[in-house]
């Protein structure tokens, strides 16, 4: 049996700055928050972990980390808007906190944003389910 892809691990100086704007981003809630350790855990409403049968939504994790972001992700969340055009969804996700990245060139079928901790992640502009 191969592994499934179920929790991505954030890195990051405000774990719940972090949690709360994705909770916004992605109709998230909080799963786990320990304060003392510096760790939230967010993931889909009503899911109840990996160990269900079809497919889980991954739970985004963050905790604190000492050291900044100093480059480029190498690693990052594409988006896809369910309920509204591309353009309509950046305006929601800057709304909430993001930042456009500066980013050389025209003519992408995604946009490219930062949350507020710098992270890179695109906006696609297909519309999914």
């Amino acid at each position: 049996m191969a592994s499934k892809f179920t929790e991505l691990a954030i890195d990051c100086a405000d774990p719940h700055l972090l949690a709360r704007f994705w909770c916004a981003a992605l109709d998230y809630e909080v799963k786990d928050d320990d304060e003392e350790e510096g760790f939230v855990a967010i993931g889909a409403p009503g899911e109840a972990g990996a160990a269900g049968a079809g497919p889980v939504a991954p739970v985004l994790t963050f905790a604190r980390v000492p050291e900044g972001k100093t480059v480029k992700n190498r690693l990052h969340i594409d988006v896809n808007p369910t309920d509204r055009e591309q353009d309509q969804e950046v305006r929601r996700l800057l709304d909430l906190g993001a930042r456009r990245a500066d980013v050389p060139g025209d003519g992408f079928s995604w946009v490219v944003l930062l949350d507020p901790e710098g992270n890179e992640f695109c906006v696609l502009s297909t519309r999914r389910p």
